[in-house]
């Protein structure tokens, strides 16, 4: 017979699934709203173009644009492009996560560390993607290291950003409370910084995914033989707008994907939170 406690646990499982269901219902519903004007988009774009008001070989047809598709996952050159591009962002997005999640907490939680860090950090974070192109080349030639650690630096910047915003704009009160319960240095960032500052780290986080996306073009035209940026310049070294369009295309759908997984991460690890985005 079931204790006390296993009933518990059991209806207070329960009572959360009843509480997600109607939100994971109305995120459903509004993916499914989504895809209602892409679609007339790409509809709009067809019609155009089988009527000659886009020139083919300015901006080809979408049905020609998923032909090409087909044609090069058919002989499997696709899924090879796909998969080191997928290699990069994954392995530069960790990179530079754990650096900026690392520096940032410093940064953020002792003055001493933002007076000394800050202004550093902040001079690096303009200069634009491309400059670092030459100087990682010549320090790590053209093979894999200077693509992964340009994506790193690209992600770097708004991760850390927002963990800084984050700790700092921690309610100083929560803080003051830790300390009459007389809560260690370790059981207030644990307890009481990390959750309070999890919102912002996570925005950082799809911000920073979303700028690897955008630096993984930039590291795959250093000396690269495959990768959708490599298939980009190719098409356009070639006059093959279905190429590039296909792989502008690939772009966006695995960025896409990728933002659709995290934001999958924020609603699960956000959910306790009583705003606007979580209303049921």
């Amino acid at each position: 017979m079931a204790s006390k406690t296993e009933l518990w646990q059991s209806r207070a499982s329960e009572k959360k699934k009843e509480l997600l269901r109607p939100l994971l219902k109305e995120r459903l519903q509004g993916s499914w709203l989504g895809l209602i004007i892409p679609m007339i988009l790409l509809i709009s774009w067809e019609i155009a173009s089988v009527r000659g008001v886009f020139e083919a070989h300015l901006l080809p047809a979408p049905t020609v644009v998923l032909a090409k598709i087909s044609e090069m996952a058919a002989d499997g050159s696709l899924w090879s492009h796909i998969w080191i591009t997928l290699y990069r962002v994954f392995i530069g997005f960790v990179i530079g996560t754990a650096s900026a999640v690392v520096i940032g907490s410093f940064v953020g939680y002792w003055k001493l560390a933002e007076n000394l860090l800050d202004s550093l950090v902040q001079a690096f974070r303009s200069i634009p993607s491309l400059a670092w192109v030459p100087l990682f080349i010549l320090w790590m030639g053209i093979g894999e290291p200077s693509k992964i650690v340009l994506i790193a630096v690209g992600v770097f910047f708004p991760v850390y950003l927002n963990i800084v915003a984050g700790i700092q704009g921690v309610d100083r009160k929560l803080i003051e409370v830790g300390k009459i319960y007389q809560f260690s240095s370790l059981q207030i960032v644990r307890r009481i910084i990390l959750p309070s500052a999890l919102p912002s780290f996570i925005t950082g986080i799809r911000s920073g995914l979303g700028v690897g996306w955008m630096f993984v073009v930039a590291a795959e035209l250093m000396g690269a033989s495959e990768g959708l940026g490599y298939l980009l310049v190719e098409g356009q070294n070639t006059y093959a707008p279905d190429v590039v369009i296909a792989s502008i295309l690939l772009f966006a759908l695995l960025g896409k994907g990728s933002d659709s997984v995290l934001k999958l991460v924020e609603t699960k690890a956000l959910h306790y939170q009583d705003t606007l985005a979580n209303q049921g």
